[in-house]
């Protein structure tokens, strides 16, 4: 990698380290540059939001999308300190950036106790037969709003 990538992902580490040294939650950053700028920072902050879904490349997303006034991240880089997991992996997709850097990867992360093995095996069960139980119903309803959202006059696509 060239020192530009090298000086993004320490940038990533080091939101990783302010977070976790601050008590906001686990040993992970990101941030999202676009051209040779920094747009979106984010760490962990599981533990002082209590929200389970406050990982390091959500947020990261969620501060630059707020930074560029766009709910993708067309033509930016997102560099994190760990393989992303199932859920930012999926927010990740749809901010669409162009590409994703990341240092340590979901070994080093299960290694440390960060395990999320299980959601991998979970996504190609069938939902009825997922650790939590998952029931489908008022399908036909809810198909309705598709109906409904196709026929919207000025609707955004994404």
């Amino acid at each position: 990698m060239t020192t530009r990538e090298q000086q993004f992902m320490q940038a990533a580490i080091e939101v990783a380290r302010e977070g976790m040294n601050g008590g906001k939650g686990g040993p992970f950053g990101c941030v999202i540059v676009k051209g040779d700028e920094i747009v979106g920072k984010g760490c962990n902050s599981v533990l002082c939001n209590n929200d389970p879904t406050a990982h390091a490349e959500v947020m990261a997303i969620r501060d630059a999308c707020k930074n560029l006034n766009s709910f993708q991240l067309t033509d930016c880089e997102l560099y994190t300190s760990c393989e992303p997991c199932p859920m930012c992996l999926g927010a990740i997709y749809w901010a669409r950036p162009k590409k994703v850097y990341f240092a340590a990867n979901r070994y080093d992360a299960q290694d440390a106790g960060f395990d999320d093995s299980f959601i991998y095996k979970e996504l190609v069960l069938p939902y009825q037969s997922r650790q939590i139980a998952t029931t489908e119903f008022g399908r036909e309803e809810a198909v309705k709003l598709f109906e409904e959202w196709g026929k919207l006059p000025g609707k955004v696509e994404y």
